[in-house]
Parts: structure tokens; sequence; C-alpha cells
């Protein structure tokens, strides 16, 4: 256990905060995580795939390094497939994914900068910057790697960069798949609401304002990985199958997110309250090349009830857009119904090449 510095990490938490800054000075300045405890947990994660694939980081031009992981690299008469993991996620929670994706094309996952194993720089604060500094990372990326044209996959927040990506580099994408994306619809006014939201929520979220979205994992110090296993209990069935060790999967998400909280300090920049993106994807994305194929999957159970893929449909009237619902799956579909979802994601590759 590497003992970090809890109030440099809370100072940047409450940045701006200045009396709350002061009392957190008090709090423990210790937790119990590490980028070897990263490493290792990630192996656990990984320790079910049964397809070969290297592990490196790619540096970039702009001095990060972006973790990565290749899966039959040998592959080269079908164009290859990206994934992209969603907000506190990293490369481990595809594990379920691997060996179907990676048959018949070279398959690429890899730790967005400020998440994983990734370099974790400084994000502006305007988020129109944070976004661009997301993408011009990816870009970099595939330009190291070597890549031409990709089907681009993201979950969540790596939709929403997907989506950016694809915006301004479209020459790159063939196929862009957008799996339970966020950040795209607007902010509901209170008119559009079916019921007014509860005061408490409001004050609550008042009170949370200040800090980045997962401080709390971090605020719990040693009890993190216990906080992680009480608030998502779930993750340990939806791994079950690879992971011998239950709680491999909550020590993954802890130790990925227990880090310098670098890509959540983007990620809030990028919000307004209660988690609407302050830039709406479905704003612009009309502006995505109309010959670009674009399918959003959602799981059937998911909060996310698809209307963002049905916009994306009425606002690309003229281009191929396709929305899937998996069954008994929710919003992380992939891992939930995963057999169902690499059939699904295979399909959708077999109609590129």
């Amino acid at each position: 256990v590497q003992l970090c510095n809890f109030r440099v990490k809370m100072a940047a938490e409450s940045s701006g905060a200045g009396l709350l800054g002061w009392l957190l000075s008090w709090l423990p300045t210790w937790c119990p995580t590490s980028l070897s405890l990263l490493k290792d947990a990630e192996n656990k994660m990984l320790q079910g795939v049964r397809s070969k694939f290297t592990k490196e980081y790619v540096s970039l031009p702009s001095g990060n390094e972006i973790w990565t992981l290749t899966f039959s690299r040998h592959i080269h008469n079908k164009t290859p497939l990206v994934l992209i993991h969603g907000f506190g996620g990293g490369v481990g929670l595809w594990t379920l994914n691997f060996d179907a994706l990676s048959l018949q094309r070279t398959v690429y996952a890899f730790d967005l900068v400020g998440f994983g194993q990734s370099s974790r720089p400084h994000f502006s604060t305007d988020s129109v910057l944070a976004e661009t500094q997301f993408v011009e990372s990816i870009e970099e990326w595939r330009a190291m790697m070597g890549m031409e044209k990709m089907i681009l996959l993201g979950h969540n927040l790596g939709a929403y960069l997907a989506a950016s990506y694809t915006i301004k580099c479209p020459q790159r994408v063939k196929h862009l798949i957008l799996v339970e994306p966020w950040g795209f619809p607007e902010q509901l006014n209170h008119t559009e609401q079916e019921r007014p939201m509860p005061i408490w929520i409001k004050a609550l979220g008042a009170i949370l304002s200040p800090f980045n979205p997962l401080a709390g994992l971090r605020l719990a110090g040693p009890f993190g990985p216990v906080l992680v296993q009480r608030l998502r209990p779930d993750f340990k069935q939806k791994f079950s199958s690879v992971c011998e060790d239950e709680n491999t999967v909550t020590e993954y998400i802890y130790h990925c997110n227990a880090q310098t909280p670098s890509g959540e300090i983007a990620f809030k920049n990028m919000t307004i309250p209660y988690g609407w993106a302050k830039q709406p994807m479905l704003l612009r994305i009309n502006q995505i090349r109309e010959d670009i194929s674009i399918t959003a999957i959602y799981g059937a159970r998911s909060c996310m009830d698809g209307y963002s893929g049905k916009q994306i449909k009425a606002l690309r009237p003229k281009s191929s857009v396709n929305i899937i619902a998996i069954r008994g799956a929710g919003h992380y579909v992939y891992a939930d119904q995963a057999e169902d979802f690499n059939q699904t994601v295979l399909g959708i590759c077999s109609t590129v090449d």
C-alpha cells in the first residue's frame, strides 16, 4: 500500500470552496491505492481472457502516455475495432468482450487520458477545451498506432468522446457505435420534466457541487473498497464468470478512481448540475459526415430509454442510424448480457467488412 497525500487531492476536489477546503485539511492523509495496486487489479480482471494480447504504454507527442491493450494484431484484412470505456472505467471492464470481438479483427482498448493507467494531465476548466484535449489525445494515439480507419465504439462518456472525435476526424471512422451514450440530450426545463425535482435532491446537489463526482471514494480512505462494494454489489455478479475472487471487480474500480482525479475533474468541468453535458452532443450530431453509419445500443432495463438514439435518427434522415435494445441489460450492457452484446457488435462490424 502506497500512502497518498489526501490533502492535496482534496484541495483539488474542492478548489474554490474556501472554508470547505480548509475544513478538509484535518482529514486523514492516506488512502490504500497506488499504480502498482491498479496494475495488479487489472491483471486479475484480465485473467479470464483466453486470447493472446499485448499491453503497452503508447507515448504521444503531447508527452502523455496511453495504456493500450491490443488483440489479434496479425489480422490486416478487417477494419480494427476500438473500444473506449466510460466515466470511471478502464480497459479491464471489457474483459467479457475481448475474446469474442477479436476472433476476426484486431481490437484495441485503451484507458482515456485522466483515467486508469494512462497519464493524468491537467485539463482546462473550459468544457470545450477539456473535450478537445480528450479528442486530440485519441487522434494522437491513433496516429501512433498507425491506423488509417477504425470502427469506433464508446460507452457512456466514451460514446460522447467517440462522437466528438468522429466530428473532428470523420476520415478515420467507418462506423460509430454508441453504447448507452452520456451527454447527448439538453437539460430538461421544469415544464418538460414529468415531475418536479424534489427539494432535497436540489439541496444535496448544491452541497456536493464543489466536489468531483467520485470525491467520496477518496474521502473514505481505507474504507473506499468497501464503499464500492456497498454501492455497486451487482458488479460481482456481472463479472463472476471470469473473476475467481468476488472482490476483483470492486478493487479494480476502486484503484481506477482513487488515483489523482484528472479525467474526473475534466468530466466535472464538462457538466452542469445533475450530470447534464454543458455541450450536448445532440446539438451537433448533424456535423458528423452523412456517409458515416451510427448504431446506438441500449440496455432494455437501463435508466437511459433510448431517447438520444431516436433523436439521432430524426436529426440524420439521410444517414444510416440504427437503434438496438438488448433485453435484460442495464447501463453496463456489455457486462449484463455479454454474449448478446458481443453478437450484436460482431453483426455491426460485419456490415463494415
